[in-house]
């Protein structure tokens, strides 16, 4: 056991430069790198480190028309708060913004140098000079806890380095790791097996171009090839974890299908094709999505009943601490697949402290950062928005919901929306478009929806509100449609 530790540690002093409570990683030979930025961080005053910059692909769309951009991402592990400095190689830092702004982080300019401290499980996004598209990700790990034995049987280990693994299909009770400094080519399967985790904090990615020509360090675990081409599949699966890489997918980064008891923490996601979801949720049950960064080209967050071959009722999903960026679509969207000769429940979902940075969908059928839209004859019930600060909406609503009967993806409406409750939401930004809450007639409509503390650009909206003329709907006041077949809506302060 002693010489294990011993191999680990020397992996560690060979592939990262260790100073306290810090660890860096290199990036290995024969990944492109992003030359924007350079890096460093330091503690407790110390020697400042690099960090290696890597470079992915996110989605820039206007009038119907996406067009990729290379924004730069970067990682460390420390144990409390980093300085980071950061010197933006494209010229002089006239402005510069850190967001989340819940965060609090505010930089110091020094020609074209930033300066700031960044906590432990922070992760955030620099933007100089306006660019949202060609900014910095920088992401702070906590010290991993989990130790890999890379000769147990039931552990894939990818060291530091380039993995060009294909399609691997785990069984029961495997582990993969993903150590900080690797890149694995590839795509995992859970299918039909319980207790499997995805750990470490390395990177993950199908798409080639992040890699060059050089010979990679090659591991090839048995493959089996899936129906899908997402990049981590769990399907008729029970306890589940996934924890800690970096995804760059093809398609959807984690689809979780007819699955029960699926932890999903630490992901950062990047995405910039059609369907780049990030996590899509199918007729499963106890799954939580703890601290995650997506940043997609599709919905970030997706809930549905019946697609393909999955079946079942939803319940039991709790979305908290994270930080979502749509580029594409909806931050957080459920409902629209179903089962209309089976009809199902999508029920006791909670969305909690989360901050949105941005949507930006032009189509206005697919609005909303916080939208249920159930079709198929499914119900949407017991949800639960709390704690969401929304940055800003180039594009999009604050709000969507709506039954609908989608022709394109339904074979019937829903059947209805019931007991949704926002709490503590806020806005600050430019004018959305119209929020819309609208059921679908009488016997499918939406009922007992609550606002709580809703702010939009600091103004608080109630039923009470100072300045509301007798006759107007509260919604005129916060910009939101409320149309036919919905009842028991109200917008009332904190309870104290």
């Amino acid at each position: 056991m002693k010489k294990i530790f011993a191999v680990l540690f020397m992996i560690l002093l060979v592939h990262g430069y260790i100073y306290a409570q810090l660890i860096t990683y290199k990036a290995p030979k024969g990944v492109l790198l992003n030359s924007d930025f350079t890096v460093q961080v330091r503690m407790g005053g110390g020697q400042w480190s690099p960090l290696s910059i890597y470079t992915a692909k996110v989605a820039k769309t206007d009038a119907g028309k996406s067009v990729p951009q290379h924004t730069a991402f970067s990682y460390f592990d420390c144990s409390g708060e980093a300085e980071v400095m950061v010197t933006y190689n494209k010229g002089p830092v006239k402005e510069v913004k850190i967001r989340p702004l819940s965060y609090g982080i505010k930089g110091r300019v020094a020609g074209n140098k930033i300066t700031f401290l960044l906590k432990s499980t922070q992760n955030i996004s620099v933007e100089v000079n306006g660019e949202i598209y060609h900014n910095l990700q920088l992401f702070s790990n906590a010290l991993e806890t989990y130790q890999p034995v890379p000769a147990d049987t039931n552990v894939i280990y990818y060291g530091p380095g380039i993995h060009r693994v294909g399609k691997v299909k785990l069984a029961a009770h495997q582990t993969v790791y993903i150590a900080g400094g690797a890149v694995v080519n590839g795509s995992f399967l859970i299918s039909h097996a319980e207790n499997v985790r995805i750990l470490g904090h390395g990177i993950l990615t199908q798409l080639s171009e992040l890699l060059t020509n050089e010979e990679p360090t090659v591991i090839s675990p048995k493959k089996e090839a899936g129906t899908r081409d997402d990049m981590l599949t769990v399907e008729y699966a029970k306890n589940v974890e996934i924890d800690g890489p970096i995804v760059l997918p093809h398609k959807y980064s984690v689809l979780v299908g007819q699955s029960h008891g699926v932890t999903i923490r630490n992901l950062k996601s990047f995405s910039s094709e059609g369907w780049g979801d990030g996590i899509d949720i199918f007729c499963s049950t106890d799954v939580l999505v703890d601290h995650v960064y997506l940043r997609n080209s599709d919905d970030c967050i997706a809930i549905y009943g019946h697609r393909w071959d999955y079946y079942g009722d939803v319940k039991n999903i709790t979305v908290q601490h994270s930080t979502l960026w749509a580029d594409v679509a909806h931050p957080i969207i459920a409902g629209t697949h179903g089962n209309s000769d089976h009809p199902e429940i999508l029920e006791k979902m909670k969305f909690v402290n989360i901050d949105i940075l941005n949507e930006n969908e032009h189509q206005i059928d697919y609005q909303g950062c916080l939208a249920l839209n159930p079709g198929d004859s499914n119900t949407i019930r017991d949800v639960l928005f709390e704690n969401i600060r929304i940055e800003e909406i180039t594009k999009g609503q604050l709000f969507n919901l709506r039954v609908v009967f989608n022709h394109k993806y339904n074979t019937s409406a829903g059947k209805g929306i019931e007991n949704i409750h926002f709490k503590d939401i806020s806005y600050q930004g430019r004018l959305p478009n119209l929020s819309v809450i609208s059921g679908y007639d009488d016997a499918q409509g939406i009922k007992n929806i609550v606002f709580e503390n809703l702010r939009i650009n600091g103004e608080l909206i109630t039923d009470t509100m100072p300045g509301k003329p007798g006759w107007y709907k509260t919604g005129d006041m916060a910009n939101i449609l409320i149309g036919e077949h919905v009842a028991g809506i109200q917008f009332i302060p904190s309870k104290l």
